[in-house]
């Protein structure tokens, strides 16, 4: 552990840190304008907040409201004192600014620092940084984390693949921070330069800033050679350093001395109990530029507490398994991109590539998915590629509840991205 006195703090023991530090932070929310007349309108007495239950009394707080306060409305401090901003991408509207004061980049790099220890990164590594440098928290997060942790630390940035390739061969790269699809994609190249896992000196690979599911985690570990973990950040709340895995893989460690974590119902706002599937809501506990109450992060994920034999006694969110605007309808049916790549990861035959396609036919929806496949099974007799499209489309069908169309494109022919993957284009307004 990089902090073992904070990451084994006995339970009773963290609850009263949580409350002490619930209330500094309630006080500090209080000068920004927006909580002040949220309080003042539902009637809230801050200092009546005496429980971790009394949370519930308090009102969300949505990715709408930081945007409807550009840029700085949310700052509880002077500009005077920030001495870091970053923003989210803005590609939905206007993009969220985040501040830091100098104590908050201090526990930040103490944070990714937990992570990277947990992942099992120490201060004899290389640390190759292959997430965009900018605006991004990604990059800067992993980059100063990795230099507090000792690790020596290379900031290639995202993009020109065969040069982060000849990097991690020449520098001897042990470790690798990048997206799950970006790693793939690596391995992809790697494959077509002829440049095998025996020739790079890779350990590990820390994944973010994207959903990674268990079958995508396992099959870049088998590619890389490398044990990989997740972590999960969020710009509004800090970037990375809210939760991630340690060598056990069972579910990624909140740094519950810094963020105070719920699981809520996404339709009723309702709180839901350890266990149960729902919306995940986070309130930090120690931000001084910009204190968020009851964030609506829009993450499905499950939260648990059980014993982890790494010693770590914060409770574990599951990986997340969507998001509630990443959800899309289809004649009625609920579904997530999640769901359907879990059916096509299990399946040999095919890349791990494809595009979902929303389309109207008549008055229906239509569900299209296009999925690469190795050039063998694409070039492959009709009756070989039906029966590879019938086992596809029951396997979704046994999931959804719906037969969407599948199509088997060319190698290749999918757009890569070395950032965050889309995977949805919904075409549905282009009929109307």
């Amino acid at each position: 552990m990089w902090q073992p006195e904070e990451e084994s703090i006995i339970r009773e023991n963290l609850t009263q840190l949580q409350l002490a530090r619930l209330d500094k932070t309630l006080h500090r929310a209080n000068h920004i304008e927006f909580y002040n007349k949220k309080f003042r309108e539902s009637k809230i007495n801050i200092n009546k907040i005496r429980t971790l239950d009394d949370l519930e009394k308090l009102p969300f707080t949505s990715k709408d409201d930081l945007r409807d306060n550009y840029p700085y409305g949310f700052f509880a401090v002077d500009l005077k004192e920030i001495i870091r901003l970053h923003a989210s991408s803005g590609t939905t509207g206007k993009p969220v600014v985040v501040g830091y004061t100098k104590k908050d980049i201090e526990i930040w790099k103490n944070l990714i620092a937990r992570i990277l220890v947990a992942g099992g990164v120490s201060e004899d590594d290389i640390v190759q940084i292959a997430f965009t440098y900018g605006l991004f928290t990604g990059g800067f997060g992993l980059h100063y984390g990795a230099e507090h942790l000792g690790a020596s630390v290379i900031p290639v940035s995202s993009g020109n693949t065969k040069r982060q390739i000849m990097i991690m061969k020449d520098y001897k790269s042990t470790a690798l921070v990048c997206t799950p699809t970006y790693a793939l994609h690596i391995s992809e190249i790697m494959e077509e330069e002829g440049v095998t896992r025996d020739q790079l000196s890779l350990k590990y690979t820390l994944l973010g800033a994207e959903r990674c599911s268990d079958e995508l985690r396992d099959l870049i570990e088998k590619r890389l050679g490398v044990i990989a973990t997740d972590n999960y950040g969020l710009s509004e709340i800090m970037g990375p350093g809210i939760a991630g895995e340690c060598s056990n893989k069972n579910g990624l460690h909140v740094n519950e001395d810094h963020f105070y974590v719920e699981i809520i119902d996404p339709e009723t706002g309702e709180r839901l109990p350890d266990g149960e599937r729902g919306e995940l809501v986070i309130t930090t506990l120690t931000k001084e530029a910009m204190p968020l109450i009851r964030y609506r992060t829009r993450d499905i994920t499950t939260l648990y507490g059980d014993k982890c034999p790494c010693g770590r006694t914060f409770k574990k969110i599951e990986k997340i398994s969507g998001r509630t605007d990443d959800m899309f309808i289809v004649n009625g049916v609920n579904i997530f991109p999640s769901q359907v790549e879990e059916v096509l990861y299990g399946i040999n035959l095919i890349s791990n590539h494809y595009m979902i396609y929303l389309k109207k036919k008549g008055f229906l929806d239509e569900m299209e998915v296009d999925i690469e496949v190795n050039e063998r099974t694409f070039y492959d007799e009709m009756k070989k590629q039906k029966a590879l499209l019938d086992l596809i489309t029951d396997k979704i069908f046994t999931i959804l509840g719906i037969k969407p169309k599948i199509k088997l494109v060319a190698p290749k022919s999918i757009e890569r991205f070395t950032g965050k993957s889309k995977r949805v284009i919904d075409l549905r307004n282009n009929n109307i």
